[in-house]
């Protein structure tokens, strides 16, 4: 479980196949506090820590991993956003994020807000998924990439989100532009409600 508070960017540093896996390891400032079996988000996508090796770690995504998200994307010097797990005893700063990315969605606008920036993005319209809890709603949350964002302007296939000048310094907002691809997890209280009217 995350907050989608982001801790810092990872930087990619080896990407190897194997199989239809693909072992990505990368560095961080928090290399050295990690263990082996230990969740890590990397742009919204929880995964395990499979080894440790000085300021560099491991982690393994599966197929299905590759094909929901933009992991399959990434290449060697990529900034990866990078949470560890929520503690429980803490503040819940952002929203609850499983790290279980639902689906891509691409940038189609960046927009200047006097300062902070709205980025609109586009995924695919789906009339069944939305029924099951997969859209947005406005002042709602999304996640995109991992962090955790207020929802401007939702349509059937369409969100925007502010982005304030700290979050594009220290996260990978910095690298998206226009046609760019991101992760985004919809809001779990959304798909819980959505299932709960499905049963009445």
């Amino acid at each position: 479980m995350f907050s989608g508070i982001v801790e810092e960017m990872a930087t990619v540093t080896a990407i190897r196949q194997d199989k239809e896996n693909i072992d990505f390891t990368l560095t961080c400032s928090f290399t050295g506090e990690l263990k082996i079996d230990q969740s890590v988000s990397h742009n919204g996508v929880c995964l395990t820590v499979v080894q440790i090796d000085g300021d560099e770690y491991t982690v393994t995504a599966m197929k299905e991993t590759l094909e929901r998200s933009n992991l399959g994307l990434l290449r060697v010097g990529d900034h990866v956003n990078v949470e560890r797990s929520m503690l429980m005893n803490g503040r819940l700063d952002g929203h609850i994020v499983q790290g279980h990315v639902d689906e891509t969605a691409r940038c189609i606008a960046m927009d200047d807000a006097d300062g902070s920036t709205y980025f609109t993005f586009e995924y695919k319209q789906d009339a069944d998924m939305a029924r099951r809890g997969y859209f947005t709603v406005d002042k709602g949350s999304v996640t995109v990439n991992g962090v955790s964002l207020t929802v401007c302007n939702p349509t059937d296939h369409t969100f925007q989100v502010a982005i304030i000048p700290y979050t594009m310094q220290n996260t990978n907002f910095c690298d998206i532009r226009v046609g760019s691809v991101v992760n985004i997890e919809f809001d779990i209280l959304g798909k819980y409600i959505a299932r709960l009217a499905e049963l009445k």
